[in-house]
């Protein structure tokens, strides 16, 4: 159809909803030449009573994959066409249980005579199609199972966003966004302290004067997220990553992994073998993503800091 040529896949609901509905209207039209006063939407409902039995209504809801709500619904149609009736010589009398009525099993035997040549009618089609839609069907199931079609644009929104994101050097122009941006995630969380104020007033020579680096996330050329490597005089580690800040009114746009990745490739450069980092387990975004950059925890380290309560290195190969 030319309309869905033009909007691409951005369609692919309005088209299935669009097949759905053709099929559905055959559907209708082919319980009708089979003299079955039946309604399309009611068949999985009555498929798992007609081959289980009595079922629960959640029962029925979990098998088929529609709501409790839904299923009730139909449940209610199908008592006032005479199909179903709720059973009530369950021994369990706290189960609603529901069963086919003497009509719904012998609507249930036409049924399946239907649902034969039905079979057959889509097995022609497969064997006239390049694609067999049946199986696409299961796979792209499985699929948005795994990952939802929501999270998949999410992830490519952020992919196209963080394009306009740079990681530039520090400069003296960013020093009042490089402690802004570090004061006001340290404030929101827990209280500055003095080892906060050395790095924060003095990065110069604090960081960069002692063979450290600092990076600038720029988003539409203003700085909204730094990140520090500091040279660390222990036998242990060559550089520490701190300072680590994105601003919250941008966040999602992968400038913490940005900076974390420019961080680590600058540590490599100066031939590093080991980065080490301090946090707080509050902070669980940032130990994810400390985490993703390959940090794992390490313990029996002393630290300046009141609110640090994990430790995690990075060994470079």
């Amino acid at each position: 159809m030319s309309f869905f040529e033009k909007t691409g896949k951005m369609a692919l609901g309005s088209r299935l909803r669009l097949m759905t509905a053709k099929i559905t209207d055959d559907a209708a039209k082919i319980y009708e030449l089979y003299d079955v006063e039946f309604s399309p939407k009611w068949f999985p409902v009555f498929f798992v009573l007609a081959e289980d039995g009595e079922k629960t209504i959640t029962e029925i809801a979990n098998e088929i994959g529609h709501s409790q709500p839904s299923v009730s619904k139909i449940i209610q149609e199908l008592t006032t066409a005479g199909l179903v009736q709720e059973n009530r010589e369950s021994m369990d009398k706290r189960r609603n249980v529901v069963a086919l009525t003497k009509k719904g099993m012998a609507i249930s035997k036409r049924i399946k005579v239907q649902c034969a040549d039905v079979d057959a009618a889509i097995e022609s089609i497969i064997s006239e199609a390049r694609h067999n839609l049946w199986e696409a069907i299961e796979e792209w199931e499985y699929l948005l199972d795994q990952k939802s079609l929501l999270r998949r644009v999410q992830e490519q929104k952020k992919l196209r966003e963080s394009k306009d994101v740079q990681i530039v050097p520090y400069e003296d122009q960013y020093q009042n966004a490089f402690r802004a941006l570090n004061e006001e995630w340290i404030s929101t969380y827990f209280q500055m302290e003095e080892a906060d104020y050395k790095a924060l007033d003095n990065p110069k020579s604090y960081i960069l004067d002692k063979g450290g680096k600092v990076f600038v996330a720029l988003y539409n050329n203003e700085p909204v997220g730094v990140c520090a490597l500091i040279k660390m005089n222990d036998p242990d580690y060559d550089f520490e990553l701190a300072k680590m800040a994105v601003s919250p009114k941008i966040q999602g746009k992968s400038i913490g992994w940005l900076l974390g990745q420019a961080v680590v490739n600058a540590a490599k450069d100066l031939g590093a073998s080991k980065i080490y980092l301090e946090s707080n387990t509050a902070l669980k975004p940032a130990i994810n993503l400390y985490q993703k950059l390959g940090f794992k925890k390490v313990v029996g380290r002393s630290t300046p800091y009141d609110r640090c309560n994990i430790q995690m290195e990075l060994i470079i190969l």
